[in-house]
């Protein structure tokens, strides 16, 4: 609960069915577990994605249609309360009119009025062109919701917003999970981007959650394919993936410092 006696709140806006539990499982577990309403937007359908393990696919708008099955059923597993699908064309976020993209997102944080905001940090994770644009439409959306709104509508001021910032602990046990993750773009091939430990500013310990983030990770059932190693790790690996949460405080209006926070929601509460 917040200082004013009012219900926290989280948003997470991503790119992709799959990455509020791959990315963000443990944090909107956690912070549904903990009575926070939590509330998701989602950009895209994930109809550019693989299907099972490629012998066959159904289309892309019925891939569409799985994937966002996936996503809800994935999302009542963590506890989030609210998600909103855009409908904007995977693989192709970044080329959508920025101006429509941000006033919808704008619109939500109107709406659903959250304290606290997370994204994807400027450099996508691994360079994807998706989650980079979805970053910078998210992090604009923030500041206009804060700007005077159209009559009839109140603006809003997110308190915090966090870009997830994973540092080379968390790269490792994802990527031995999973596979060597790189995006090719114009012809360059992108790494993972490993963040320095100190510029790290909040670590939250999801450790609790982990089993729920998993049985969400399972719900994209048209993607395990690629993640069927999953299925084989011992607990700990589990722990190491699911159990702990790696952000940067892109900006505060409650707290700030070298000290580095073990809650979102520090300075809120």
């Amino acid at each position: 609960m917040a200082a004013d006696g009012r219900t926290l709140r989280l948003m997470a806006v991503l790119a992709h069915p799959d990455d509020e539990s791959l990315g963000f499982g443990g944090i909107l577990a956690h912070c549904a577990a903990d009575g926070i309403e939590t509330h998701l937007i989602t950009a895209t359908r994930g109809e550019s994605g693989r299907f099972g393990d490629g012998s066959s696919h159904p289309g892309k708008d019925a891939l569409g249609r799985i994937r966002e099955a996936e996503l809800r059923a994935a999302a009542a597993e963590l506890g989030i309360g609210d998600v909103r699908l855009l409908g904007y064309p995977d693989g192709g976020l970044d080329q959508v009119d920025p101006e429509e993209v941000i006033g919808r997102i704008t619109a939500e944080l109107r709406r659903f009025r959250p304290h606290v905001v997370v994204t994807f940090g400027p450099d996508g994770s691994y360079g994807h062109p998706d989650h980079i644009a979805i970053c910078q439409f998210a992090t604009a959306a923030v500041i206009r919701a804060a700007q005077p709104a159209p009559a009839g509508v109140e603006s809003h001021t997110v308190s915090k917003l966090y870009w997830m910032a994973w540092p080379q602990a968390k790269w490792a046990a994802y990527e031995s999970a999973f596979r060597r993750l790189v995006s090719t773009v114009d012809g360059v091939t992108r790494e993972p981007n490993v963040w320095p430990d100190w510029t790290v500013t909040t670590v939250v310990d999801t450790s609790e959650q982990w089993e729920r983030v998993w049985r969400a990770v399972r719900c994209h059932e048209s993607q395990l394919a690629i993640y069927g190693k999953l299925a084989d790790l011992p607990e700990d690996h589990h722990r190491a993936l699911w159990g702990r949460q790696e952000f940067y405080r892109v900006s505060s209006q409650v707290n700030g410092g070298r000290a580095r926070e073990t809650d979102l929601f520090e300075g809120l509460r």
